[in-house]
């Protein structure tokens, strides 16, 4: 992978995050919020309401509120909360690390089960098992999170009371009662991914299986597992990397609503309360997190796919 590549893919980045913040900033000044008015209130007199839009740049032409809050930005100041008074930066920050952390964990799940399922479905086109897969596959598709999570807690939670329904427990503090609190919540999202996932790699082991080199292989003399674990599967996993980074477009989506229902005070929550309370800097430094995370996950799985693939070449 040539540096000129790599650099290219930098600035591909920092520009598309340069859009983002362009539409964000936008969409926010049209919002029905009046900064000075949600930070003074609304019995707050007209001299201090004009004094306070004075001091934040309210009053200077959008274009130079769109300039300081980005030089604010590339400085990691992300600007005051209009709901507490206190910087965005920190606790937003602190909320993506919570998000990522569920995020990580239903991969992780994800990647356990769904690979050996879609190995055992080709490996046994066509029979019971096949079918089996590709039943829970769809059925895992076909159910949004709402429905998922709330049957979880109801069966899980409150019947069988085998884990906690709601809450958020750091894992420095007490590591297995933030795992507990954590299971649900990461089982509900991966629930899609798994069936994403599991039909990508079956359909793919399935076409390159049937491939000249594999039977060339199989020629060779080599066991039924090299060929499947040392040939095959390599190469029927890179379409698979480029669908786990485009789900985690859908993860951050999924994420929000995860978060809200099992109370995970993650970046979803956060954006959630943000747009309720008009809370403009926040809903601004939300989704600009939410789009840098998406485009180093989509920039990292380019690069994980030329590693596993020597034949690629990026120039």
């Amino acid at each position: 992978m040539s540096p000129h590549y790599l650099i290219k893919r930098l600035l591909m980045i920092v520009y598309t995050l340069f859009v983002v913040s362009l539409v964000v900033f936008a969409i926010t000044q049209v919002l029905p919020a009046d900064a000075a008015v949600m930070m003074l209130g609304e019995n707050a007199t007209a001299q201090a309401l004009d004094a306070l839009r004075q001091q934040m740049g309210l009053n200077d032409p959008v274009w130079m509120q769109y300039l300081h809050w980005l030089i604010g930005i590339l400085h990691g100041d992300f600007g005051q909360s209009l709901r507490t008074g206190q910087p965005v930066g920190p606790v937003m920050f602190e909320a993506l690390g919570r998000s990522l952390l569920l995020a990580c964990l239903s991969i992780g799940l994800m990647l356990v089960l769904a690979i050996p399922l879609g190995v055992i479905a080709a490996m046994r086109r066509g029979r019971l098992t096949d079918m089996l897969v590709s039943l829970v596959s769809y059925a895992g598709v076909s159910l949004p999170e709402f429905v998922t999570a709330t049957v979880a807690v109801l069966v899980v939670s409150d019947w069988l009371k085998w884990l906690p329904a709601t809450g958020y427990v750091p894992l420095t503090e007490n590591f297995l009662d933030g795992l507990a609190h954590l299971a649900l919540p990461v089982c509900v999202i991966s629930i899609i991914l798994i069936a994403h996932v599991s039909r990508m790699v079956r359909s793919e082991l399935v076409d390159v299986l049937h491939t000249d080199y594999i039977r060339a292989a199989r020629l060779k003399g080599l066991s039924g597992s090299r060929v499947l674990f040392g040939h095959a599967l390599r190469n029927a996993l890179l379409p698979t990397i480029t669908v786990v980074a485009l789900d985690v477009g859908y993860l951050l989506g999924g994420i929000i609503v995860v978060e809200e229902i099992f109370a995970i005070p993650g970046i979803g929550r956060q954006l959630i309360v943000a747009i309720q309370t008009r809370d403009l800097p926040s809903i601004q430094a939300g989704v600009l997190l939410m789009a840098a995370t998406y485009s180093i996950v989509n920039f990292a799985a380019d690069l994980l796919y030329a590693w596993l693939d020597k034949r690629i070449q990026y120039g």
